[in-house]
C-alpha cells in the first residue's frame, strides 16, 4: 500500500505564491507518472498539471506560465510551484501517483488533499 502525504496549502493574497508537495510512503516499487488535479465543490477533479517519469510536463491551459510541476525522484515526492495565483485558482488540491510495476500492474494513489484560498 502507498500513502501520499500533501502539505504547503493556505491562504494567499491575490498574486502570491505557494508550493504544494506531496510525499509518498509505504510499500513502494516503483512510481511512474505524477499529477496534481483540483476540485471545487459539487464538481469534478479536475487536472492541473503532470510529469512523467522521464521528466515531461503538461498543464492545463488556465495555468500555463503561472504553474511549474517538478519530482524528486530520490524523495517520492512532487511539487507543484504556483505563482501569480488568481482567486480562481481557489479549490482543494490532490496530488496523484502512478506506483507498480508492468508485470504486477500500476495503481493510482492519491493524496488527502490541501485547500488553496486565493482572497486578498
Amino acid at each position: 500500500q502507498v500513502h501520499l502525504e500533501e502539505s504547503g496549502g493556505g491562504l494567499v493574497q491575490p498574486g502570491g505564491s505557494l508550493r504544494l508537495s506531496c510525499a509518498a510512503s509505504g510499500s513502494i516499487r516503483r512510481i511512474y507518472a505524477m499529477a496534481w488535479y483540483y476540485q471545487l465543490p459539487g464538481k469534478e477533479r479536475d487536472f492541473v498539471a503532470g510529469i512523467t517519469s522521464g521528466g515531461t510536463t503538461n498543464y492545463a491551459d488556465s495555468v500555463k506560465g503561472r504553474f511549474a510541476i517538478s519530482r524528486d525522484n530520490a524523495k517520492n515526492t512532487v511539487y507543484l510551484q504556483m505563482n501569480s495565483l488568481k482567486p480562481e485558482d481557489t479549490a482543494v488540491y490532490y496530488c496523484q501517483m502512478q506506483e507498480g510495476t508492468m508485470t504486477d500492474g500500476v495503481y493510482a494513489y492519491w493524496g488527502q488533499g490541501t485547500q488553496v484560498t486565493v482572497s486578498s
